[in-house]
C-alpha cells in the first residue's frame, strides 16, 4: 500500500497508474483509495491520512466545490506523490498534533 495526506476540504481527482490514466473500462473498477482514522495538523492544517492500492502511482488533487466556492482557496490542482508506510509513520511522529476521525484531537 502507498499512503498521502490531504488537506480538508480538498478531493481526488484523477488517478494515474503506471501506463498512464486509471481507466476504470480495463480495470472493470475504480482504484482503492481509502481515508483512514489519522491525520495530523501542520501549520494549523489539518491533514487526514489517506491509503491507496501500489498500482496507483500519482494522484491529482483539487478543493471540493464547497471550498471553491467559498473564495478560501485558489482553485488549483495539486499533483500528489505517494510515500510509503515507513514515511508516512515520520510524518506521524513529527507533526505538531495527531487527529482520528471520531474524537478529533
Amino acid at each position: 500500500m502507498k499512503y498521502f495526506f490531504l488537506s480538508d476540504g480538498w478531493t481526488v481527482g484523477r488517478v494515474w497508474e503506471f501506463g498512464g490514466l486509471w481507466n476504470i473500462h480495463t480495470r472493470r473498477r475504480q482504484p482503492e483509495i481509502e481515508r483512514l482514522n489519522l491525520g495530523i495538523v501542520e501549520q494549523g492544517e489539518k491533514l487526514w491520512l489517506y491509503q491507496v492500492e501500489d498500482a496507483v502511482l500519482m494522484l491529482e488533487v483539487k478543493p471540493n466545490a464547497e471550498m471553491s466556492n467559498s473564495g478560501t482557496t485558489i482553485g488549483k490542482v495539486v499533483l500528489k506523490r505517494l510515500i510509503s508506510a515507513q514515511q508516512a509513520i515520520e510524518h506521524l511522529a513529527t507533526a505538531e498534533a495527531i487527529l482520528n476521525q471520531v474524537g478529533e484531537l
